[in-house]
């Protein structure tokens, strides 16, 4: 499925570029988070780790999130879509991953009596990993529309590749 509008009121390169600005915003705001506020952070797989050692797993990963954000927005201006290519594969990993930690989450709540709590973190939960999926969405149609337009220009006016070299 590729789209054409954002939101059907912002072209796909706005849609682009928003998604990789709000990647930027919200994992500066998760690093400051991370190292200020007082709560207990958990990976789902390895549970015996040290808390330091667990912010620094997530700070990487935050890290790592504004490196390929901005790659996005670059790629997105100079129309590069190499340079787009990490954000869209690492996006539709990350989409399936929130998936499944949201879930995980959810259950562990229901598991400790937390019904509230799990109700809550499903609804929530669930609609950002639709938000996120839509905006990963948007960036891959409009990486697909460049790589269309990039193989338009290679392309003769019969639709047959230019073969030819001039003198």
């Amino acid at each position: 499925m590729q789209l054409k509008t954002c939101c059907r009121c912002c072209s796909l390169k706005t849609g682009t570029i928003f998604s990789g600005v709000c990647g930027i915003v919200l994992a500066v705001i998760s690093l400051i988070l991370i190292f200020t506020a007082n709560v207990e952070w958990k990976t789902i797989i390895i549970d015996i780790l040290d808390q330091t050692a667990v912010k620094i797993i997530f700070a990487i990963n935050l890290c790592m999130t504004i490196l390929i954000s901005t790659l996005l927005i670059i790629g997105t201006i100079r129309k590069n879509t190499f340079m787009m290519l990490p954000w869209v594969v690492l996006g539709i990993m990350l989409a399936v991953g929130l998936f499944v930690s949201v879930l995980y989450t959810a259950i562990m709540f229901f598991i400790n009596h937390e019904v509230i709590n799990g109700v809550l973190w499903l609804i929530f939960g669930l609609l950002v990993v639709v938000v996120y999926t839509y905006m990963w969405l948007v960036v891959y149609s409009y990486f697909q529309e460049l790589r269309i337009e990039k193989l338009s220009k290679r392309m003769g006016p019969y639709g047959k590749p230019y073969t030819y070299r001039r003198p």
